[in-house]
């Protein structure tokens, strides 16, 4: 799985003129699946997502994660991320998993955020799978991370 986080002040999901998910402060994280790819990275991702520290702290430092920054997390599907670009000028999408296989992954990486989120106060928000998205953040440093698991 990879992952490409924005740390933003604000991020929202928009799905037919309707607003389907939205934080004030956090991460922004579009997930790529893969194919091989299972629960236990989907975990390992969900770990990075709430431990990886990008938020600063009172020296400015890079020394805080989001539950610590008091931040939340959007999560939104995007296959582009499984995406080999390493040849050619249109790009190749082999390596992505199924679309069946992509939201069983990405929907057990959403609950089990709901549920580790709520357990440490963490706000977790989400796209909708395979819609037609637009996607509006401010970027915050302008921070971003591009994480695999």
């Amino acid at each position: 799985m990879r992952a490409l986080i924005q740390r933003v002040t604000r991020a929202e999901v928009v799905v037919e003129d309707e607003s389907v998910g939205a934080i004030e402060g956090g991460l922004l994280v579009l997930v790529g699946v893969e194919k091989g790819d299972d629960e236990a990275r989907a975990d390992k991702l969900l770990h990075k997502l709430l431990h990886y520290r990008v938020f600063a702290d009172e020296n400015d430092k890079m020394n805080l994660n989001v539950q610590q920054a008091g931040g939340s997390l959007l999560l939104v599907s995007q296959f582009t991320l499984a995406a080999d670009t390493g040849s050619g000028m249109r790009p190749s999408f082999s390596s992505a998993a199924p679309p069946a296989e992509g939201e069983r992954l990405f929907t057990y990486l959403v609950d089990k955020a709901r549920e580790r989120g709520r357990e440490l106060g963490v706000g977790i928000e989400t796209g909708r799978f395979g819609a037609n998205m637009q996607v509006s953040l401010l970027n915050d440093g302008p921070v971003t991370f591009l994480l695999e698991s």
